[in-house]
């Protein structure tokens, strides 16, 4: 098995990277369209119509605004989704750990850059908000 883990900082409130990470609304805007709530044994799904994607999860933990887990589970892979967050002054930390990977193969390497893509989509999304 292969874990993904990568990590990332903002100067905003963890609070405000809390909220982009759980409303559905502002993660359209950095991650997919999605119908996402989060409570814990919510299904929902994660769509990219343009390339014909479409994720299932399955809301794991809340534990607002520290942690965040959910399955995603779309095409080759049956994985875990975790956001752990930290603030330490002005500066929030935010982990990223996606699990469950076979090995590091396509679908490893297209989740950490499309990863890193989209939380550089969420820190411009992050400013605006």
């Amino acid at each position: 098995m292969a874990d993904l883990s990568l990590d990332f900082q903002f100067k905003s409130p963890i609070e405000k990277v809390w909220d982009a990470l759980t409303h559905s609304d502002t993660l359209a805007k950095w991650v997919m369209e999605n119908n996402f709530r989060p409570i814990v044994g919510y299904k929902c799904q994660f769509r990219n119509e343009a390339i014909g994607l479409v994720v299932d999860s399955e809301v794991l933990i809340v534990d607002k605004p520290y942690k965040l887990s959910y399955t995603w589970v779309g095409g080759p892979i049956d994985t875990i989704v975790t956001w752990t967050l930290k603030q330490e002054g002005e500066t929030t930390y935010l982990h990223l750990e996606h699990s469950g990977f076979e090995e590091e193969n396509q679908a490893f390497h297209g989740a950490k850059y499309g990863w890193a893509s989209m939380v550089d989509q969420l820190n411009k999304v992050l400013e605006e908000m």
